[in-house]
């Protein structure tokens, strides 16, 4: 299958949104080259671990490629090496305070006519008695449609606080082909959903009380409206489960489904190939508010 050659000035200080390193055709690395490969891609792996988000949804693309690695991938690998050692100052601190969401918009819908009325949140019986400074999980989603050219797939990120602490990231390539941004935004609505019940039952077995319903925040308003308003209908059956269990969420009233600017929404960082101008007002209040760089 032949591509069309990738202009020289994708290849900036940071990969930009633009870039599909999966159209790459330098040629392919040799037995060395691909061990150097698969090692920088294990270190960054451990270096989001330990709190580099910001990489996550580069290095996740390029780890796609270490069976059989480029000459181009390489030197992608090697600018986000150079991105960390301009940058290495990024880190998360512990932030205790809750988050101000007076603005937040409340609404009590009545899923009464709907096949979600009384729905409620099982919880087990044998969770202990919470104590202690009460927290609550804000998560912030996002879909970025067609991030792979060649299979068509998106990628869902995920960013969860506890309070103004970020405290877990996910950045993956969906298993599913999306043909509209809907579809792919539902998907991720689903996964961050799972992730914020997991996270939840693990703080209420630790005894830590929560503070009101979960909060998640998504930028695509058309979604968000259909995942959490009652009258709304899908006509998508291959939807269908992400949709009915985004819904019943929402209508145990645990959840709260809330629309978010794009420029405002954080998991964008997780979610494409981004240039640092345009993202680095996501990402300096959340790693680098300490430093004036």
């Amino acid at each position: 299958m032949e591509h069309k050659k990738i202009p020289q000035k994708i290849f900036s200080f940071f990969p930009l949104q633009l870039d599909h390193p999966e159209l790459d055709e330098s040629p392919l690395l040799d037995d060395k080259g691909i061990r150097i490969y698969q090692s920088l891609v294990g270190a960054c792996q451990w270096v989001i671990q330990l709190g580099r988000f910001d990489i996550a949804v580069h290095v996740m693309s390029l780890s796609s490629f270490r069976a059989a690695p480029r000459e181009g991938h390489l030197k992608r690998m090697k600018k986000i090496y150079g991105y960390i050692m301009k940058y290495k100052h990024g880190i998360i601190r512990y932030n205790t305070d809750m988050p101000d969401l007076s603005d937040l918009p409340v609404h009590d819908h009545d899923w009464s006519n709907t096949p979600y009325a009384g729905s409620t949140e099982e919880l087990p019986g044998n969770i202990p008695e919470p104590r202690g400074k009460a927290v609550r999980i804000t998560t912030y989603a996002d879909a970025n449609l067609y991030h792979n050219v060649l299979n068509g797939k998106a990628v869902t990120a995920v960013l969860h606080f506890l309070n103004k602490t970020p405290i877990d990231w996910f950045s993956k390539k969906q298993n599913t082909v999306e043909t509209a941004t809907f579809g792919s935004e539902a998907s991720a609505a689903r996964t961050a959903i799972e992730q914020m019940k997991s996270i939840k039952m693990l703080l209420l077995y630790l005894g830590v009380p929560i503070h009101g319903p979960s909060v998640l925040f998504g930028d695509n308003k058309t979604c968000v409206d259909g995942l959490s308003l009652p009258p709304s209908r899908l006509h998508k059956r291959h939807l269908m489960l992400s949709y009915h269990y985004v819904r019943e969420a929402m209508a145990t009233g645990e959840y709260v489904y809330a629309y978010i600017k794009g420029s405002d929404n954080p998991a964008d960082i997780l979610s494409k190939h981004w240039g640092h101008p345009e993202a680095w007002p996501l990402l300096r209040p959340i790693m680098f508010q300490h430093t004036g760089r």
